[in-house]
């Protein structure tokens, strides 16, 4: 197929099905089938041939062969017909939006605090932020996600990709305790950079959520930050939970939870040009991935394509018409 589209003398023009030309020939085989299966005459008279055809009605004149041509003429255009030459236009690129970004999700022990209300129930903070974040990916249609968690260490469960589906899953199957029971904010930074280096520069989003204050890693979460926004790494953070009391009866009582560092996490979204938010129950965090959710997205070049246009109505139409003709015309003449 490659080598007939390089002697293809017309490249905007193209058929779908090109196998429908084999067809052309059959009308001949089945012609010369017939001749060779037919016996021919029992008896050959050798001489007086053309006044025996004469007699017998075999004298006619044939003038059929024009319509002959006409038969033809119209089996060819049935089957470029069937091939469906299809007419291509000028190349099209699509403007393609989307965005590029990682999730980074605290794990660590605070993250069992039940001080969340989800469906009229009190559930753990892990559990309202998997029910948030699992709303916020199913409009992130176009989007390329990863995710990744983090307690004494972080960890990435899922590399950036469009198979928000497979985020999704892992993103369930997340528990508490799953990176060890403390918090590292500095290493799932470090990380999300490291993962989101090789994507297009201003495609580089980390929306990380805690709870708590960094007592874990090797890398500071300021010095963190200075890596991300080195590397054009905008970070939104969320610091999610209580304020570091609880409510019994509506009276509140001292906790011996650690609260969120809400300072840190402003001064790390300040330094790298994103968003702080602060969510003390799962009504603020949903507003809060809702706010996210109309982020600017980033306008790219999508895949070129070339419009097609059917064009198999005109050769279709030649052969009802020369079909027609070969009908109406005389087939023979004396």
């Amino acid at each position: 197929m490659s080598l007939l589209a390089s002697y293809w003398p017309w490249p905007d023009l193209q058929l779908a099905w090109p196998l429908a030309l084999f067809a052309l020939p059959v009308p001949l085989l089945m012609h010369l089938w017939k001749r060779r299966a037919d016996p021919g005459a029992a008896l050959r008279v050798p001489y007086a041939a053309a006044e025996l055809q004469a007699l017998s009605g075999g004298g006619r004149i044939d003038a059929s062969w024009l319509r002959t041509l006409i038969l033809w003429l119209a089996w060819t255009a049935l089957c470029v017909a069937m091939a469906r030459p299809q007419q291509l236009g000028e190349a099209i690129t699509p403007p393609q939006q989307g965005r590029q970004m990682m999730l980074a999700m605290d794990v660590s022990g605070s993250m069992s605090e039940p001080d969340m209300v989800l469906g009229s129930q009190a559930v753990e903070r892990l559990t309202a932020a998997k029910a948030v974040l699992a709303d916020f990916l199913d409009r992130r249609a176009g989007d390329r996600v990863g995710l990744l968690v983090f307690g004494d260490r972080a960890y990435t469960l899922t590399p950036i990709t469009p198979d928000l589906a497979s985020v999704r899953d892992q993103l369930r199957d997340s528990v508490v305790g799953l990176a060890g029971r403390e918090t590292a904010i500095g290493d799932a930074i470090a990380l999300a950079v490291k993962r989101l280096r090789s994507q297009p520069e201003g495609q580089r989003v980390l929306i990380l959520l805690t709870d708590g204050v960094s007592n874990a890693g090797v890398l500071e979460p300021l010095r963190a930050a200075e890596l991300a926004r080195a590397e054009g790494v905008r970070v939104h953070t969320v610091a999610f939970g209580s304020d570091g009391s609880m409510r019994l009866f509506g009276i509140p009582i001292a906790s011996d939870r650690d609260p969120v560092d809400e300072a840190t996490l402003r001064r790390i979204a300040e330094m790298t040009g994103g968003r702080f938010f602060r969510a003390r129950d799962t009504d603020e965090l949903a507003g809060i991935y809702a706010e996210l959710d109309r982020l600017e997205p980033i306008a790219a070049k999508g895949p070129s394509l070339r419009p097609r246009s059917e064009r198999y109505a005109w050769p279709l139409a030649l052969a009802l018409l020369l079909g027609a003709l070969a009908w109406l015309w005389p087939e023979r003449r004396r």
